[in-house]
Formats: structure tokens, C-alpha cells, sequence
């Protein structure tokens, strides 16, 4: 059975987490990040994909009770497909925003008024994907439950935008456990844990001395 210890050990075996602190990553904000992660990648893995909705399907019995589930597009909706399937619950996916032909939906499957509805995202950096989501749903109106993703970075950004949007959250893995991890199967180097601590507490600070000194 998966916890979270071995998916971030399988995280990284399967290169869907990278951490690279002498050599960091760029996000699409342009950020400078030691860590990336494309979780997508699990879902080439049939062993790896079954044994992360065993611990997913276990987690999400931690919530208040639940009859739908909705994905965050785009790489939220395999992972949350494969919830619903297993839990035999009806499936939706929020986009990032509404198309712009047919009937230009933001939300696509059925959502019913008073729902309640768990969130599935693969991933929380900001939780504004997240919680974009989570907004459409309520407008339905439906009640969501709260999000569960695969990883979080622990953010500090992020705890605070879930608990203004009112809004539980919990992840199957998490930073700090692919720091143990890979410190433990010696990945990274002991002077790493600490700047990799470092950009978690502030990565707006940590992104700029990088600019700065590089």
C-alpha cells in the first residue's frame, strides 16, 4: 500500500519530481525554482497510477462526506477520472476559463446544485488553480469539501489562500517529504536541504538573490 513516503520516492524515481538547487527552474511566472514537478507522468506508469488512487481513495475518506468529484483542468482531470471511477461517483472538470465557441462552458459533466464536491488537482504551488475552481463550483451553486492533490510545495502563499477561501485542503505527499527522501537515497547533498528550505519559506526571495548572483 502507497503512503506518502514511498510516492515521493516513486515521485522522483520517475523523474516527475526534479530538484536541481545549482541549476533551478524556471516557471511560467517567472520564478526561479530548485524543485519542479509534472505529475502527468505518473499516468504512463500503470503500477505507480494504481497505487497513487489506492492512497488518494484513502485520504479522501479524511473529508466531510462527498458525492462528486470535479478535476482541474488540465492536469487534474486523469487523476480525478480515476477517483470518481473508483469511488462510482459522478465525474466533472473545471476549465481555467470558459470556452470560447459552443456553449462556451467553464465547468464540463454535470455538476448538480448542492453538490458536494471534492476538488482534484495535481498539484498546489499558489492553490490559485485550486481555488479558481473551487469558486466556479460554488457559483453552481455546490458545496465543495475541499481539494485533495497529489503534491504540494508548502507554500506559505498557499496556506493562507486556502484557509481565506474557507477551504480544506490535503495532499498525498508533500516538499518535505521529497527532501527526506532524497537526502535519504542521497540525491541531494546536505547543503541543499537547507537551500531548498530557504526558497520554500519565501520563493520571491529566494528567485530574486538567485537573479541577483547568477
Amino acid at each position: 500500500m502507497f503512503n506518502n513516503q514511498i510516492l515521493a520516492a516513486k515521485l522522483l524515481e520517475t523523474g516527475a519530481v526534479r530538484i536541481q538547487p545549482d541549476k533551478p527552474f524556471t516557471w511560467a511566472s517567472g520564478l526561479r525554482s530548485p524543485i519542479y514537478c509534472d505529475n502527468r507522468i505518473l499516468l504512463s506508469h500503470p503500477e505507480i497510477r494504481t497505487g497513487l488512487i489506492d492512497l488518494m481513495t484513502k485520504v479522501a475518506k479524511d473529508f466531510e462526506f462527498f458525492d462528486t468529484v470535479a478535476g482541474v483542468a488540465t492536469a487534474g482531470i486523469a487523476h480525478g477520472a480515476l477517483l470518481a471511477d473508483r469511488l462510482k461517483m459522478p465525474f466533472a472538470y473545471v476549465r481555467s476559463k470558459p470556452k470560447d465557441h459552443g456553449r462556451q462552458n467553464l465547468i464540463e459533466g454535470e455538476i448538480k446544485s448542492n453538490a458536494k464536491v471534492l476538488v482534484v488537482e495535481d498539484l498546489i504551488s499558489t492553490g490559485m488553480s485550486s481555488l479558481q475552481a473551487v469558486e466556479a463550483i460554488r457559483q453552481v451553486p455546490a458545496n465543495v469539501t475541499g481539494v485533495i492533490a497529489i503534491f504540494q510545495y508548502g507554500l506559505p502563499i498557499a496556506r493562507d489562500a486556502f484557509d481565506n477561501a474557507e477551504c480544506p485542503f490535503k495532499t498525498l505527499t508533500d516538499f518535505q517529504t521529497i527532501i527526506h527522501v532524497a537526502a535519504d537515497q542521497k540525491m541531494i547533498e546536505p547543503h541543499h536541504i537547507e537551500l531548498l528550505n530557504q526558497w520554500s519559506a519565501n520563493p520571491q526571495a529566494w528567485s530574486a538573490h538567485y537573479l541577483v548572483n547568477n
